[in-house]
């Protein structure tokens, strides 16, 4: 018999922060934190460039809480922000973040992110197996 229940985790990031990181450290910044296709639709407005970053940024960290990472480090660009073209945004894991997901039997992710002026926030849930036997 196997039982499941839900893993939450949030994040808010301050849009402010996240622009002084991309001033200060520049493609550097942005290549260790983004995938390409993230970079291609956040930097394709520079005006909404800030804050579109701190959504993926907070959707990151969000993820990480759900994956409860302690000691296995897990690359920024192995969380990714998928966005579909009818506008809503999902999580695609690959590498280190897909097997720490696998290895605790996380499932089903599913990620909402907003942004207002200063802030941003994201949202993110996945569903946790856990296995019954008839000895537990």
């Amino acid at each position: 018999m196997s039982a499941s229940s839900i893993v939450v985790g949030t994040d808010l990031v301050q849009v402010s922060a996240v622009a002084a990181s991309v001033q200060r450290f520049g493609q550097r910044y942005l290549e260790r934190l983004f995938t390409p296709d993230e970079l291609a639709y956040c930097l394709r407005d520079a005006h909404a460039a800030p804050e579109r970053l701190a959504a993926r940024f907070a959707a990151k960290e969000a993820t990480l809480k759900v994956l409860r990472v302690h000691e296995v480090p897990v690359p920024w660009r192995t969380i990714e922000v998928v966005r579909a073209p009818e506008g809503f945004c999902e999580l695609a894991l690959h590498a280190e973040a897909r097997s720490v997901a696998d290895a605790r039997g996380l499932f089903g992710f599913s990620v909402s992110l907003t942004h207002e002026a200063e802030y941003a926030s994201a949202v993110v849930i996945a569903q946790q197996s856990h296995s019954k036997h008839a000895h537990d």
